[in-house]
């Protein structure tokens, strides 16, 4: 079993210091990259300033309107919500998604995040594969307590050999996710299996911090790039991740 994921935080569809709207280009760049699943942060479920502001806003929510025509499957969970709409994560799937839940980690009211865990249908798998789209905090403390929570619920949900991937923006750039998801879940990161250390993704015109993360459990990974620079720091400020994974 062949299988290739995404991560992107597309910053609400916006690009950096949100000077224009892309999610136009970003849903074409997002098609060329041909993932199976697709993990993404930052997701507009609505947004009524922008749709006034903007003729070309899509009237679907964002998520499903990335997913057009090529993703059959999608969940989203709204984790910041305000007067004018929400945002939060959402998972795009070639696959059909048994069973979604979006569990709120926030540690605080200022900073709202959520796990979207997602058990993935594989036609070449007896059991569903676990998917989980992660966005923790900026603050060290409640990363540690969101990663605990999120160890939590894998080890509760998800046997020790269901397979598992886990991506998103772990604002990690201390690097302190491997210790913890590898201990607990028995983890591995795609970049660290070739280059020994997870990608750096920020900003994407230049990246430096290491903030985004493909994590996996019973994949082997074959291959693992990150998409930065032109074009693709047109469209968010944060490069886009791919993996290319064979089932162990």
């Amino acid at each position: 079993m062949q299988l290739r994921v995404c991560t992107y935080n597309i910053h609400k569809g916006f690009s950096q210091f949100n000077r224009r709207m892309m999610v136009h280009e970003l849903r074409d760049r997002l098609r060329n990259l041909h993932a199976d699943i697709v993990f993404l942060q930052e997701v507009q479920g609505l947004h009524l300033g922008h749709a006034h502001r903007h003729p070309e806003w899509p009237a679907a929510p964002q998520h499903e309107f990335l997913a057009q025509d090529i993703w059959p499957a999608t969940a989203y969970g709204g984790n910041a919500i305000y007067d004018k709409g929400h945002h939060g994560n959402a998972m795009l799937s070639h696959f059909p998604i048994l069973r979604s839940d979006n569990q709120d980690v926030s540690d605080h009211r200022f900073e709202r995040r959520g796990l979207l865990h997602c058990e993935v249908a594989h036609p070449d798998l007896p059991g569903p594969v676990h998917c989980v789209c992660v966005h923790l905090g900026l603050i060290s403390g409640s990363r540690r307590r969101q990663m605990e929570a999120l160890a939590e619920r894998m080890e509760a949900l998800a046997g020790p050999d269901a397979p598992l991937i886990i991506a998103g923006d772990f604002n990690d750039w201390r690097n302190h996710a491997d210790s913890v998801l590898a201990r607990r879940l028995g983890l591995t990161e795609v970049f660290g299996v070739q280059g020994g250390h997870p990608a750096r993704s920020f900003p994407c015109a230049m990246p430096v911090l290491r903030l985004d993360r493909i994590y996996v459990r019973g994949f082997k990974v074959s291959r693992s790039t990150a998409h930065f620079g032109p074009p693709w720091s047109r469209i968010s400020d944060h490069a886009a991740l791919t993996a290319d994974l064979t089932l162990q």
